[in-house]
Parts: structure tokens; C-alpha cells; sequence
């Protein structure tokens, strides 16, 4: 398969180590020491009490929570994409509960690739899995937007693999979102924003004979995405030994529109006419853009220390979010209309209703030598979907146009039980050793929608021929798809570091998990770091690791019939176990297997510090969702085994192999001048860069579908250059913060690397190219505690390039979903924060 479009082959950049190795101590031999007590301490990728990010023998990048906030469209993961150099967070439309539960990705590698930890603690879930053509199909991940950035102290992100450590997922890496904790204090925000822009379309020619025309220009200017957002957080004590902190945020986000010019005729011909409606009918019919959002969290976290010396700890969360988000437009003229309910056609509208909770409860106490620690924590996430401004079409014009569609829902409890000690055995530090189990059960259902969102009442159309079931835009889940599974696993692991010299730091970790579903992993882990002087180290790892197949990929399913000849046949997300996917040879999931490989140099250089890490990752049997298995040769194969009206569909399987390589390099300066009033500094905070490309050395097959006629392809060009080109071969970030006096600003630039937005047509694919995105925000202190902040995120309104009419046959679909920054344009916002 191709490389992706940035020539890193990051593995050459090895050859420059050597030459950095000999360079650098002979710099740092005259430059200043570092300033020791701005580096943070970390608790993700090691398990050593108060280790520094710069000590660590894997690369680990520390967000805090006052860079969360100074953003204005104030998300855990837009922010981090604009800080860690290897995350990003796409914002694809027009993908059903996508557009809600939006997946993010570290290292070019899927959403459900990467672990997400709170406190420390394995985070469940979405219930969604992703099936339409975005960036992450067929995975299943967290939902970092339901933690609330009020409740944020920092965020860890490892990036490296670690397993071996933590267990299933990590096999890109590890966010650790750290809770604030502390007995005083607190903060109240109000922000306001919205979308500013002007964006361009390009438009294609109407139909011929029509009475209407092109837009006389393509440019078009846009006020809307209302944003208010309204959060808090206070630190309280509990007697003297204990604190709790509450958090909450409204979230009110009205919905952006940036869809193109509706060349397509919109109304029946009149006499053999264009209809005159023609001329008057508004164009710029679709939403295309970010969805309607009303969202209320609550999150709280506490401790308490107990006479004896043990803590007590736990947290609770909840977040409602209700969205809206739109499908395709309907024309009056479409046979999907039943034009006496909807004369000049509909945009139908998907109204998903998402809940989540969590809470945990756990105490740390000290049993002889060990310092141990033990916890519950349980996670929800419910979805469930509503169709609005729609119809039944088999149901005529007796239909409902708003349908309840069903939904799903995951949840999942762990119990957890580790401890850690240090042992002197001769080494330069003592060696820490570091132990613990965990079991974990999940579960996963599906509920089915009512019977009018799903079934076909048989009014035909005016062909005489019968139409689909169902609701338009999302059929309902039927009560065939309706299930209820659950699973176990058990997890043990232990893990060693310790300075073997005063230069020489190793760290061992191994882990065993056994899953009730699908069987046995054995996952270990080798780091190492050697200090030449204070200012400079090498580092590198190896590891092997596994993601578990997700209890949604296992079990989803969902149904639509359509009509072929006046013939009914169900088109379906099968799960694996069902007869018909395993007809065509769909087999229990198995884990995805991964060989991470990395290689860095740290460099301190006063106060300065440099890391470069190249990282190789080889992943088998990717857990892919397979192609739309509709031929011909398939429905024949299916009614030969007596599968009669089943017209194919697709499964989930194991069987992409890919290789990934890459490099972060992070640029960091402590505060050039530091002056006599404390907070007052000016520094470049931040260069970032990241090289990534991935290859395809592995498709699956089955030898049923291979023994047919014509085999279908299960895994197709299309997906097959989403893992390889669908993400920015390239990636750089620079930040500046200033503050002086009660002022104060930051000053970010992103550049996003070439990006394929692949095609069925090979002849269609198309090249997104580079863009630069700024982001600038002005601070006052009015006083000590009330402080402004106006912003623009995208300050020089970017777009990614629009699509050229071939691209977009209806004219709504201005711009690709691969952009990585997403197609909303400028946003612009003040803030108010109280600080108590």
C-alpha cells in the first residue's frame, strides 16, 4: 500500500540521535540550570512517587487547566488537539450520532486505540459505535466532552503505548484526566461566542432547461453557532482532614450551517416545466455543520482522611446532553416525500439524547511496607435517538413526522486492588515495585424504537411500487435487534522501575487479563533511559499490547428493508453471532495485537527543554467493520442457504494489519523574564511538531465470500486510504503567553498537514491541503477577582478546501468530514470568570 502523503519514514530520523547525543552535552555544558520547580510531577507511564514529566522514560505531555481554559470553544478535546502534537479531534457532520459523540485520535491510530483514565481509573465508554464513513468507522471510545474542564486540575497524555501497564486499549496511549482536589477556593465563568465567518462553495451548474441560475458569486457570510456557556467550581472542606470539590457547566450551542448551493431541481415538472417555486426556493437548505447542543454536568470529587491514616476518595458525575444535528435534504420532488405533508420538501432532523454517569468510591491506606489502594468505579453512557421533521413513506400521508428510533446503552464496573513499595536491592534508587488486580464486567443493550419508526405500513409510490420502511434519515431499531450482553475480564499485572545507576533508569511491566468472551492477552512492556549528563537522556521502549473487542462491536445491529424489483429485503448491521453474518463468515472477535516500538532524546539546554520521540507501531487483526455486502452474488449466496430477503449487509471482523511510524518533537521554554509581581511572565510556551504515516499490509478475506463468482471486497480502497491518508501527515503547533500587570494573552498557531478525502471513484479522491489556524485571547484582572477575556479561535477564518462540484452532486456538502479542524470557521468570545 502507499505511504501517507508526508514522507516522514520517521525511523531516518533515528540517525540524527547519535549526532543530537554528541551535540547537546556539549551546549548544555554552558547553559543554566533548568528551573527544577516548574517541572511536573506525573502519575501516568510510571507508578514512582513524584517523578517529573521530564524524568520519565516514555513521553508524557502535562496540560493544565488554566490552558483548557484559555480557548474559546472550551472542550477537552478541541484543546488538547491544539497542544499535544500528535492528537486530533475531526468534527464530521452529517454522520448521525457522530456528530454528537465526536471520536478523537492520537498518533494517526483509532478513537478506541487510546485509553482514557480519571484519577488514575479506567473511564467507560460511549455507547455509540461509529458506522458511517468518518474518521474512527467502526470504533468505540470515550466521551471525554461528558468530564466538564471546571472539575480539570491537568491532563496526563502518554504517548506510548502501555498496555502492559493498564490494560486494554492503551496501544496508542494514555489521557489521565487529573480532578481537581482541595479544601478552598473556586471559580465562576460565563462565556459568550459565536461564529463570525465567511466561507466560499463551489458551485455547479443546474439542470438543463431550468429556470433558475447559479449564485452569482460563491462567497457567502454566515452569524450564527450562538454559544453560552456557564460553569463553576468550588473547593469545600469536610471536618479538617477532607475536601470535596463541586463542578457544573450549562452548555447552550445553537447550530452551524455550512452547506452549499441545492443545485438540484426541487419540485415535479409542471406541463413539462421547472416548476416557478424554482426561483424562489431557498438553496442553502442544509445544516452541515456543528449540531444544536443543550448540555447541563455535574461532577464531584472528594477525599477524606480518616484517623487512621487511610483516605477515602471518590467521585460522582452526570451529564444530559440533547442534540440535533440534520440528515440530507429531502426536495419535494424526492420519492422519499409525501408532498401533502411536506409541499416544498424536508431536512430531517436527529435528535439523539445522551446520558452519562459515573461514580466511584475507593480508600488508600498503608498495610506494612505497601502503600495500598482499592476502588469501585461505575460508568454509564445511555443514548437515545429521536427523529424529527420527518416521515414514514410507506405510511403515506397518514404518517407522524417525529418518531421515537430507539437507542443503546453501556455501562461498566471495576474493581481494583493495587499496591506499591520500594525495596533497597543494591541499585542507585531503591526498586519500586508495583502490584495489583482488577476486574472489570460491561454491559451492552440495544432497546428497539417504536413500531412506526421502523415498519412499512405499504402505500405505494407512484410507480406503483413499494418504498423503505422506517423513519427517513434513521430507521428505528427493530425489536430483532434488540439484545442484552454482558461480559467479564480479570486483570493482574506487575510492574518494576528503579534508577540502576545514577544515569541508567529501567521499568518492566507485566500484565495477564482473561476475558470471559474471547479468552487470554499477555501483554509486557521494557523502558529505558540513560542520563549522559543532567541535561541530556535517551529513552526508549518495546512493548506488546491489545485492545479487547468492545461489547458494541460484538453485538450492534440495526435493520433497514428496501425494495429491489418490489421484492423486500433487510439490508442489516449484523452482529457476529447472527446465522446469516456467519454465513458469510463472520467469526468471534478476537484482540487486536500491537508491537509498539519508540526511541527519544530529552535535552535540557537552560531554559529550554527539547524531546524527540520516534515511535513504530505494527497492530494485527484490526477490528474493521466490513463493506456494504450487497451484490448480486451475495443475496444469491444468502437465498441458496435459505436465507430468503436478507439482501446482505455487514459485520464486524478481525483482519487489518497496519504499521504506523512517526515523531513528536515538543519545544519547550520556561518564562523568559519573570518580574517582581507574582503571575507576571512572557515566554514562548510551547513548539510542537509531529510526523505520522501508517500503511495497510493486510486485508481480511473470508472463504465463503472468496469462493463466489465475483468476491466482494470486505475491506475496500476507500476505508483502506481512510487508515492511511485520512489523517495529517504532518502537524505543527507554536503557543506565546504573556502577562504583565493584571494583562495578559496568548498567542496559538496549529498547521495542519495534508489530508485524502478518499472516493468510491478513485478519479474523484481529493487532496485537503495545508492550513494554519491562529487563535488569539486578550486577558484583564479588573481586580483580584474578576477577570475579562475576549478571543478568536481561527482568528484568520481557515476552511479546509471546498469540494468541487463532481465531489458534490447535491451542492450541500461543501466540505469533506477528513478535515482535522473540523469546517466552522472563525469563532469569537468574551469571558467573565468570579474567582473566590
Amino acid at each position: 500500500m502507499d505511504n501517507n502523503n508526508g514522507s516522514c519514514g520517521s525511523f531516518r530520523w533515528l540517525a540524527s540521535l547519535p549526532a543530537l547525543a554528541m551535540a547537546v552535552p556539549l551546549m548544555a555544558q554552558n547553559a543554566g540550570p533548568g528551573n527544577a520547580e516548574l517541572e511536573q510531577v506525573v502519575v501516568t507511564g510510571t507508578r514512582v512517587a513524584n517523578r517529573s514529566a521530564l524524568d520519565t522514560a516514555v513521553p508524557v505531555d502535562v496540560v493544565s487547566g488554566e490552558q483548557l481554559q484559555n480557548i474559546g470553544v472550551a472542550e477537552v478535546s478541541q484543546a488538547l488537539s491544539v497542544i499535544v502534537p500528535s492528537f486530533n479531534f475531526p468534527r464530521p457532520g452529517l454522520a448521525d450520532g457522530t456528530d454528537t459523540v465526536r471520536p478523537a485520535t492520537l498518533r494517526g491510530l483509532a478513537p478506541d486505540q487510546t485509553l482514557v483514565l480519571v484519577n488514575g481509573k479506567r473511564r467507560h465508554q460511549s455507547a455509540l459505535v461509529n458506522i458511517n464513513n468518518t474518521i474512527g468507522r467502526g470504533s468505540t471510545a470515550v466521551d471525554m466532552n461528558t468530564i466538564p474542564n471546571a472539575i480539570i486540575q491537568s491532563v496526563e497524555v502518554l504517548r506510548d503505548g502501555a498496555s502492559a501497564q493498564y490494560g486494554s486499549d492503551a496501544i496508542a496511549g494514555v489521557i489521565n484526566l487529573r480532578l481537581r482536589n482541595t479544601n478552598d477556593g473556586g471559580d465562576a465563568g460565563v462565556t459568550y461566542g459565536w461564529r463570525d465567518t465567511t466561507y466560499d462553495v463551489l458551485v455547479g451548474a443546474p439542470p438543463p432547461g431550468a429556470n433558475y441560475t447559479s449564485p452569482p458569486g460563491r462567497s457567502r457570510d454566515r452569524s450564527d453557532g450562538e454559544t453560552l456557556i456557564v460553569s463553576a467550581w468550588k473547593g469545600l472542606p469536610i471536618g479538617k482532614t477532607g475536601s470535596v470539590v463541586v463542578a457544573a457547566e450549562y452548555r447552550d450551542q445553537e447550530h452551524t450551517e455550512r452547506g452549499g448551493y441545492d443545485m438540484r431541481q426541487q419540485y415535479p415538472l409542471v406541463n413539462g416545466a421547472f416548476d416557478p417555486r424554482e426561483t424562489t426556493f431557498n438553496r442553502y437548505n442544509s445544516w452541515y455543520g456543528e449540531p444544536e447542543l443543550n448540555q447541563k454536568t455535574v461532577f464531584v470529587n472528594a477525599e477524606y482522611q480518616v484517623q487512621s491514616g487511610a483516605t477515602m476518595y471518590g467521585w460522582a458525575s452526570w451529564q444530559d446532553r440533547e442534540a440535533v444535528s440534520a440528515g440530507f435534504y429531502r426536495p419535494a420532488g424526492d420519492p422519499r416525500n409525501v408532498i401533502e405533508i411536506y409541499p416544498d420538501g424536508y431536512l430531517p432532523l436527529i435528535a439523539p439524547d445522551v446520558m452519562d454517569l459515573s461514580a466511584a468510591f475507593g480508600v488508600s491506606w498503608r498495610l506494612g511496607v505497601w502503600n495500598m489502594d482499592s476502588s469501585f468505579v461505575y460508568g454509564r453512557n445511555e443514548m437515545d435517538f429521536r427523529v424529527e421533521h420527518s416521515l414514514n413513506r410507506s405510511l403515506g400521508p397518514a404518517s407522524k413526522t417525529t418518531f421515537d428510533s430507539g437507542g443503546f446503552a453501556y455501562d461498566q464496573l471495576t474493581f481494583n486492588v493495587s499496591g506499591v513499595r520500594t525495596v533497597e536491592v543494591g541499585f542507585a534508587s531503591p526498586l519500586n515495585i508495583a502490584v495489583g488486580v482488577e476486574a472489570r464486567r460491561e454491559t451492552f443493550s440495544i432497546h428497539a424504537g417504536e413500531p412506526d419508526s421502523y415498519r412499512n405500513g405499504g402505500v405505494l409510490l407512484p410507480t406503483g411500487l413499494p418504498t423503505q420502511s422506517g423513519a427517513q434519515v434513521f430507521p428505528g431499531f427493530r425489536p430483532e435487534n434488540e439484545v442484552d450482553e454482558h461480559r467479564t475480564a480479570v486483570g493482574a499485572y506487575v510492574d518494576l522501575e528503579a534508577n540502576v545507576t545514577q544515569q541508567f533508569l529501567a521499568s518492566v511491566a507485566l500484565r495477564g487479563e482473561s476475558y470471559s468472551d474471547f479468552g487470554e492477552n499477555l501483554a509486557g512492556k521494557l523502558s529505558l533511559r540513560y542520563d549522559f549528563i543532567p541535561q541530556f537522556a535517551l529513552r526508549a521502549s518495546v512493548q506488546n499490547g491489545f485492545k479487547a473487542p468492545s461489547l458494541q462491536q460484538q453485538y450492534f445491529s440495526t435493520t433497514s428493508t428496501n425494495f429491489i424489483s418490489g421484492q423486500p429485503f433487510d439490508i442489516a448491521t449484523f452482529p457476529v453471532n447472527n446465522p446469516a453474518a456467519i454465513a458469510l463468515g463472520a467469526q468471534p472477535l478476537d484482540a487486536e495485537e500491537s508491537l509498539n516500538y519508540s526511541l527519544g532524546a530529552v535535552a535540557r539546554l537552560g531554559d529550554l527543554t527539547v524531546t524527540v520521540d520516534a515511535y513504530r507501531i505494527y497492530i494485527d487483526d484490526r477490528i474493521v467493520l466490513s463493506e456494504n455486502l450487497t451484490s448480486p452474488d451475495v443475496v444469491a449466496y444468502l437465498t441458496g442457504l435459505g436465507f430468503v430477503g436478507i439482501g446482505g449487509g455487514r459485520f464486524f471482523i478481525n483482519g487489518v494489519d497496519t504499521t504506523t511510524e512517526g515523531v513528536d518533537v515538543v519545544v519547550e521554554l520556561i518564562p523568559l523574564v519573570r518580574r517582581s509581581r507574582p503571575g507576571d511572565f512572557f515566554d514562548f510556551s510551547r513548539l510542537t511538531a509531529n510526523f505520522n504515516s501508517t500503511d495497510v499490509t493486510k486485508v481480511p478475506t473470508t472463504p465463503q465470500l472468496s469462493a463466489l463468482p465475483t468476491p466482494p471486497v470486505l475491506f475496500g480502497r476507500f476505508n483502506v486510504l481512510s487508515y492511511e491518508k485520512g489523517t495529517p501527515a504532518d502537524k505543527y503547533g507554536a503557543a506565546i503567553n504573556w502577562a504583565l500587570r493584571g494583562w495578559g494573552a496568548t498567542l496559538r498557531a496549529t498547521r495542519y498537514g495534508d489530508v485524502l478525502a478518499p472516493d468510491p471513484n478513485p478519479a474523484l479522491d481529493f487532496t485537503l491541503s495545508p492550513k494554519t489556524l491562529v487563535d488569539v485571547e486578550a486577558r484583564l484582572a479588573i481586580t483580584d477577582h474578576i477577570k475579562l477575556a475576549v478571543g478568536t479561535d481561527n482568528l484568520t477564518d481557515e476552511y479546509p478546501d471546498p469540494y468541487p462540484p463532481q465531489n458534490n452532486l447535491t451542492g450541500t456538502q461543501s466540505f469533506s468530514n477528513y478535515s482535522p479542524f473540523g469546517r466552522s470557521g472563525r469563532f469569537v468570545y468574551g469571558r467573565v470568570n468570579y474567582t473566590f
